[in-house]
């Protein structure tokens, strides 16, 4: 594993997913041989999905050394933003004119930090399948009863239908198990494994 706050083990373009609270770090040379610093700066500007705008809208300034972009944010700064999904862009600056363009886009996750929070993470798929499960088990209580899939209460569904909203949200679950996993580098769990007995 390599240090993550050394410049030289930056990754070379912007996370997928950055969390809350963590120092957030990349760098990207390839703009720099286009782009030389000390004639031009790299910005980033990020909106949330979901509405956009108001505090859920921030920019990130790229430092100059090295001949080459570093975009760094503190700890002490990442905690102020919002937990979302994040489309950002990204735009070069000419020092002389300050005339812009952008040079890049993408999305961005910004994840809660579970050492600053007792919010329930779970996702939607798996807060669904809690809720089916505990009302098909008969162990429910308000708020699961209560839940609404398609315009109608969990308490309002018949069992066949409660079964097939189950299996569909645990496939939805077991997905999302399978990208955490991968994104993790670890297996998928479905290849399964076989022992031979002499």
């Amino acid at each position: 594993m390599s240090n993550a706050f050394d410049r030289e083990n930056y990754p070379q373009k912007e996370p997928s997913t950055l969390v809350l609270g963590d120092y957030w770090a990349w760098k990207r040379d390839d703009l720099a041989d286009t782009y030389p610093i000390g004639s031009y700066a790299l910005t980033y500007e990020f909106h949330n999905d979901v509405g956009g705008g108001g505090t859920k809208q921030f920019t990130l300034t790229a430092i100059e050394a090295n001949d080459t972009y570093y975009i760094e944010a503190p700890s002490s700064s990442t905690t102020a933003y919002a937990v979302g999904d994040y489309i950002w862009e990204a735009y070069i600056t000419k020092t002389a004119d300050s005339n812009r363009v952008m040079v890049d886009s993408g999305r961005t996750t910004i994840s809660q930090n579970l050492a600053d929070t007792n919010a329930d993470l779970r996702s939607h798929a798996k807060k669904c399948l809690d809720a089916i499960e505990a009302v098909l088990e008969n162990r429910a209580n308000i708020d699961q009863s209560s839940m609404s899939i398609a315009g109608r209460s969990l308490s309002r569904m018949s069992f066949d239908e409660l079964k097939n909203f189950r299996d569909y949200y645990k496939t939805e679950y077991l997905k999302e198990i399978k990208l955490a996993r991968i994104r993790n580098g670890q297996g998928t769990g479905n290849t399964p494994k076989v022992r031979f007995v002499k």
